[in-house]
C-alpha cells in the first residue's frame, strides 16, 4: 500500500470519527451551543481543554521554531505553559463562579456597561480572528502535504471539515470531538518522537534522550548539535543568542495573552460547579505536559537529522548532491514537500550540490567565496513543515507518517473550532442578543450563532491564504492582542474596584497601541519609513511586534486605573458582586450556579 493511501485511511478515519461525534452531540439549545449544558466531567473537560489549547502552533510550528533557533525560542514553551497556570489559578474558577456564558458577558456585567461589553466583543473578535489565521495556515500545510495538493487547496478542504462539525455541534459537539482529537494528536506527536529518540540515542523517552548521547558519534546529543550548527555559521543551539529584554517581554506577552484568550476560558463554563473548573485546569495541565515536555526533543533531534542530511558525514565537507536528492530514497521527503511550495532549493552556482549554511555570517561569507558557493541554496524550509516531515526524514514506517498527518490536522482543527465558537458566541450572544435585539428567541439566537460561525470560517480561510507569518508567529500576534486588551480587564474585574469608564478606556488604549505598533512594525500601513521593518529590526528599542503585548497590557492598566481614579467609584452592588466572586465560600453546592 502506498503512502498516499495510508495517509487517506488515517485522515479519513479520524474525520469520520469527528463528524460522527458532532452529529451525536448536536446542540439543541443555546446552553448546549455555548456551554455544553454545563454537564462536562472535569477529566473530559481537561482533555478537551488540552486539545483546544494545543493548536497548530503547538503541534506544527513550535518544534520547528525551536529547531531552527534553539534556546531563545524556548520562550514559546515557557510563555504558553506559564500562561496556562496563570489562567487556571487566577481566572478560571472566578469566571465560572460568576456563571455567565462568555467573557464579554462577564466584562459587560462586572463593569455595568453595554459599552464595555461591546468593546470586549471587538477585542475578542480581533484577537480570535488573528489566532484562527494561524490554525487555518496549519490546516493548509497539513492537508497540502498529505493530500499532495498545494497549501491553498488544502486550506479550503480543511475549512469544509471545520464547518461540518463545528457549526452544528456547538460547544457540546466541539467538546467531545476535541477529546477524540486530543487522543489522536498526542499519539501522533509522541510515537514518532519515541522512534527517533531510540534511533539517535537509544532512549525511548524523548525528554531524556535530549540530554543523552548521540549513538553515531558517542558525544552528548546537544553538544554534537552545537558543533554542527556552529560549523555552518549559526549560533550555538543551546546558547542565548538574542536580546534578553525582548525574550522576557515575549514570554510575558504569551503568558498573559494565554490568560486572556476567550476560547480556553469558555471551556471552564462547561463544568457543573466551581470545584470542577479547578479540577479541569489541573487535568488539562497534565495532558498538555505530555506534548510540551516532548517538543524540545523533537526540535533538537529534527535539526540534527536535517543538518546531517545536507552535510552527510564522510563526504569531506561536501554538501549533498542533486543526484543524491533525486535518486536516494532517504531524500524522497524533499520531492514530496517541494510539491507544497513550502520547501525549495536551487543550485545557484551549478556545481551539482546544494549548500545549506548561514550566508549572513561574515565568516561563512568568506568561506563561501573561497569555496565558490553562491549563497544558501536551501532557499525555503517553512518551519511549519518540520513536525510533519520529521518521520519521513527519519525514514519511519508508513503508518507513523499517516498517524502524524491525522495528528497535525487534529491539532489545527480542534483549536480552530474553539476559536470559531468564541467568535460566534461573541457575535450572537453578546452583540445580537446583548446589544441589537435582546428579545431574540432562543431558536433565533442559535441560528444567528451558526451563521456567525459560518461567516467566521469564510473570513478565517481567506486570511489564512495570506498569513502574516508562520503559524506560531501569527498566533503570537494574537496572544499579544489578547494580552493588551482582554487580560487586564479580566484581572481588574476580579481583583480591583476599577469602574466602567476606566475599563473601557484601558481596553481601547491597550488594543490600539498594540495594533498600531504591529501594523507599523510589519509595514502594513505602507509608510515608506516603516515598510522595511521586520521582526529582526524592532522599532522601539529591541521590542519586536510579537513581544509588544506586554507593553500594551501595561498601557491598559495605567490608563484604566488613571481614568477610574478621576471618575465616580463603582456602585455599591457592583462592589458586593466583586467581593462575592473573589472571596471563596468553599467548594460544593454553595458555589454552584
Amino acid at each position: 500500500m502506498d503512502q498516499f493511501t495510508i495517509n487517506l485511511l488515517f485522515v479519513g478515519a479520524s474525520f469520520a470519527l469527528y463528524i460522527g461525534i458532532a452529529i451525536w452531540a448536536r446542540a439543541g439549545s443555546t446552553s448546549e451551543f455555548y456551554a455544553a449544558g454545563r454537564g462536562v466531567h472535569p477529566v473530559t473537560n481537561g482533555m478537551a481543554t488540552a486539545a483546544d489549547w494545543m493548536s497548530a502552533a503547538s503541534f506544527l510550528s513550535m518544534a520547528g521554531l525551536i529547531a531552527f533557533t534553539g534556546y531563545d525560542n524556548s520562550a514559546y514553551l515557557m510563555g504558553w505553559t506559564g500562561g496556562y497556570v496563570l489562567l487556571a489559578l487566577l481566572l478560571a474558577p472566578y469566571l465560572r463562579k460568576f456563571g455567565k456564558f462568555t467573557v464579554s458577558e462577564f466584562i459587560g456585567d462586572r463593569f455595568y456597561s453595554p459599552t464595555a461589553r461591546l468593546v470586549a466583543v471587538i477585542c475578542l473578535i480581533i484577537a480570535s480572528t488573528t489566532y484562527v489565521i494561524g490554525q487555518m495556515t496549519g490546516v493548509g500545510v497539513a492537508f497540502g502535504r498529505f493530500l499532495e495538493v498545494d497549501s491553498t487547496t488544502g486550506l479550503l478542504i480543511g475549512a469544509v471539515i471545520v464547518f461540518a462539525y463545528a457549526v452544528f455541534g456547538g460547544m457540546k459537539g466541539v467538546t467531545y470531538t476535541q477529546v477524540a482529537q486530543y487522543v489522536v494528536l498526542i499519539l501522533a506527536y509522541t510515537i514518532p518522537a519515541i522512534f527517533i529518540s531510540l534511533q539517535l540515542t537509544g532512549n525511548p523517552i524523548p525528554g531524556l534522550g535530549l540530554f543523552g548521547t548521540d549513538q553515531a558519534s558517542g558525544e552528548p546529543l546537544l553538544a554534537k548539535l552545537d558543533q554542527i550548527v556552529r560549523e555552518l555559521g549559526f549560533g550555538e543551539y543551546t546558547a542565548h543568542n538574542g536580546d534578553t529584554l525582548n525574550m522576557v517581554l515575549f514570554t510575558l506577552s504569551l503568558m498573559i495573552g494565554t490568560a486572556g484568550l476567550p476560547h480556553v476560558i469558555m471551556r471552564f463554563f462547561t463544568v457543573p460547579k466551581v470545584a470542577d473548573a479547578r479540577w479541569s485546569a489541573g487535568w488539562a495541565l497534565v495532558f498538555i505536559a505530555l506534548l510540551y515536555l516532548t517538543a524540545p526533543a523533537v526540535g533538537a533531534m529534527a535539526r540534527l537529522n536535517i543538518t546531517q542530511q545536507f552535510w552527510p558525514e564522510g563526504t569531506e565537507g561536501k554538501a549533498v548532491s542533486i543526484e543524491q536528492i533525486e535518486n536516494d530514497p532517504a531524500y524522497d521527503w524533499m520531492a514530496t514537500w517541494q510539491k507544497t511550495g513550502l520547501l525549495t532549493w536551487n543550485d545557484t552556482n551549478g556545481d551539482g550540490l546544494i549548500q545549506y549554511y548561514n550566508d549572513k555570517n561574515p565568516a561563512m561569507q568568506e568561506k563561501a567565496t573561497a569555496e565558490g558557493w553562491a549563497g544558501n541554496e536551501l532557499t525555503k524550509f517553512d518551519n511549519d513543515i518540520l513536525v510533519l516531515a520529521n518521520p519521513e526524514i527519519a525514514n519511519l514506517p508508513g503508518w507513523v507518517i499517516g498517524l502524524v498527518a491525522a495528528g497535525g490536522l487534529a491539532a489545527a482543527l480542534s483549536t480552530a473550532a474553539g476559536l470559531l465558537l468564541a467568535i460566534s458566541s461573541a457575535v450572537s450572544h453578546d452583540l445580537i442578543k446583548g446589544q441589537i435585539n435582546p428579545a431574540i428567541s432562543e431558536k433565533g439566537e442559535l441560528m444567528s450563532a451558526r451563521v456567525a460561525m459560518a461567516v467566521a470560517i469564510a473570513v478565517a480561510t481567506w486570511l489564512g491564504m495570506n498569513p502574516p507569518g508562520f503559524a506560531a508567529q501569527t498566533v503570537a500576534l494574537a496572544f499579544g492582542l489578547a494580552a493588551a486588551s482582554i487580560f487586564p480587564a479580566l484581572m481588574m474585574g476580579i481583583f480591583s474596584k476599577v469602574n466602567n469608564k476606566g475599563a473601557v478606556a484601558g481596553m481601547i488604549a491597550g488594543l490600539l497601541v498594540t495594533l498600531v505598533y504591529i501594523f507599523l512594525h510589519k509595514g502594513w500601513f505602507f509608510i515608506p519609513d516603516t515598510a522595511s521593518y521586520s521582526d529582526a529590526d524592532p522599532m522601539l528599542g529591541t521590542i519586536k511586534s510579537t513581544s509588544f503585548g506586554a507593553v500594551g497590557a501595561l498601557v491598559n492598566f495605567v490608563v484604566a486605573f488613571t481614568v477610574s481614579a478621576m471618575s465616580k467609584p463603582i456602585p455599591r452592588e457592583i462592589s458586593q458582586l466583586v467581593e462575592s466572586v473573589r472571596i471563596p465560600r468553599g467548594a460544593g453546592a454553595a458555589q454552584d450556579h
